[in-house]
């Protein structure tokens, strides 16, 4: 029989974003163990925390997503996996109010990812309402990287404000003269994991950019031996397969703390990124950056 485990809900809301937010971060927290308190398991409880920090709208995923450069267009990317089989995501999803909710029906397939326009259309046929809604602090911080992108600033690091334009895929013309991440994982007491993630994509990008959110083993991981969510800087994490590396760490017996200090130490310091994970053990979590968290337990 199953050694019965304290519940675990663990949750970020991004590498460089204010720990002010943390409020935020307890609130889906405890939504995730209130679905474990309701029956449900791992990947209900981590999939409902995503949910309510997509909600939320202060965080880049679901209504806080970030505007791509033509200051209309909002791609999502979002993942869930857990340590029974389940696996689903999505990139590059449009007009969805929560991708994580499409990433888990995509997880009931014969596929575990759904890209663009096909995503898009999934999500319809699921039954998920088409929603665009694009509010005034998104077209604010919008205002501000465009500012940012027309200066000598570069607002990727190693990145020339300059490439944006010259290689600019929008439909619109550039206006200028120029990544945040949200993440649950879970134990429930059956000694169960799972993760999942969304993000509301990169700020700077090019249309059709994908990151690491929805990249198994990069972004995201859950095996018998734990949980891990990444957030950061994607084209830099998906070179580490960071997710799946500090799994590996966990799982050949590393302490969760050190593991995780381990996998953001692999990025050089000027690279944003935070990791949150949980074992068998415990939980734990760390970013070279001030990063929303919080840890509840049942």
């Amino acid at each position: 029989m199953t050694k019965q485990l304290q519940a675990t809900v663990v949750t970020h809301g991004g590498a460089g974003g204010s720990r002010d937010q943390d409020d935020g971060c307890v609130f889906a927290a405890r939504a995730g163990l209130d679905r474990l308190a309701g029956g449900g398991g791992a990947l209900d409880a981590a999939v409902a925390a995503v949910v309510a920090l997509e909600d939320d709208g202060r965080y880049n995923a679901g209504s806080g997503s970030v505007l791509c450069l033509d200051g209309h267009t909002v791609e999502m990317d979002a993942a869930v996996m857990d340590s029974q089989g389940a696996l689903g995501a999505v990139a590059c999803l449009q007009r969805a109010k929560n991708p994580v909710l499409v990433a888990q029906a995509v997880a009931r397939t014969p596929h575990w990812l759904l890209a663009g326009e096909g995503a898009e259309r999934f999500a319809r046929t699921a039954g998920f309402a088409i929603h665009h809604e694009i509010s005034e602090r998104q077209r604010a911080k919008h205002a501000r990287l465009m500012a940012t992108l027309g200066g000598q600033e570069p607002a990727t690091p190693g990145i020339a404000n300059r490439a944006f334009k010259d290689y600019w895929n929008y439909d619109t013309p550039p206006a200028f003269t120029p990544c945040d991440t949200v993440g649950a994982v879970v134990r429930d007491g059956a000694g169960n994991f799972a993760v999942a993630c969304s993000t509301g994509g990169s700020a700077p990008s090019l249309l059709g950019r994908v990151g690491d959110t929805p990249i198994i083993g990069s972004g995201f991981y859950a095996g018998a031996d734990g949980a891990v969510a990444i957030t950061g800087i994607g084209e830099h994490i998906v070179r580490h397969l960071l997710a799946y590396t500090v799994y590996g760490w966990i799982a050949g017996g590393m302490a969760i703390g050190e593991a995780v200090r381990r996998g953001v130490g692999l990025l050089p310091q000027e690279i944003d990124v935070g990791i949150i994970a949980v074992d068998r053990t415990g939980a734990a979590m760390h970013s070279n950056r001030e990063m929303p968290c919080a840890e509840e337990r049942a």
